[in-house]
């Protein structure tokens, strides 16, 4: 019963890596692309960009299973643009606030199997290649799922950079850090007066 058990567990394992290995595989393949596209223009590479990912990958799970019409991804009739309803929560999860994904650009496409040579072309012989060949941008999150993948574009602007929600910048300690501050303060008080 214990090698069925470990068996059934290696197999788990196995499936999960393969699965994760997909989609780093997909998202590294598409930026190495993009980057070499960028690079025939004489344009500079975008740096992988975690807030971008973590952003991509909320938008990427909305789509999962959604089917491919001319009403969504790269194939999309201008005026016609899905809209994120979800948007804020997204954000929210990611540690973000609207302030500063502004001047963001959220591309989703759709490619059965997430063939790495059509999903390139979907981004830059598409509208999207606008957004590729535009210097303004530097950095980008990359996530797939199901025959979705979703590339959100950075800029290094205040408003575009994906700093997250979090940091401080007024000189004031945050709430999580006055909070863990707190619980340290009082673990050691509580030490004392044993």
């Amino acid at each position: 019963m214990g090698v069925r058990h470990f068996l059934l567990s290696f197999s788990l394992i196995s499936c999960l890596l393969s699965q994760c290995a997909r989609s780093d595989s997909t998202g590294s393949q598409l930026l190495k692309g993009i980057n070499s596209y960028r690079a025939s223009l004489n344009l500079t590479a975008l740096s992988e960009n975690s807030n971008a990912d973590c952003l991509a990958e909320q938008l990427a799970k909305q789509f999962k299973g959604q089917a491919c019409t001319n009403s969504t991804g790269d194939d999309t009739v201008p005026g016609t643009e899905e809209q994120f309803p979800n948007y804020p929560s997204y954000l929210s999860k990611c540690h973000l606030n609207v302030t500063v994904t502004q001047d963001a650009q959220v591309m989703p496409a759709c490619v059965p199997g997430l063939v790495s040579d059509v999903v390139l072309t979907n981004y830059t012989k598409s509208q999207y290649n606008q957004y590729l060949n535009d210097s303004k941008y530097v950095g980008a999150g990359i996530a797939d799922e199901g025959d979705w993948v979703v590339v959100v574009l950075s800029t290094n602007t205040p408003t575009g950079s994906f700093t997250p929600a979090s940091a401080d910048t007024s000189g004031t300690i945050s709430a999580s850090f006055s909070h863990f501050v707190m619980f340290v303060f009082l673990g050691f008080l509580g030490a004392v007066l044993m």
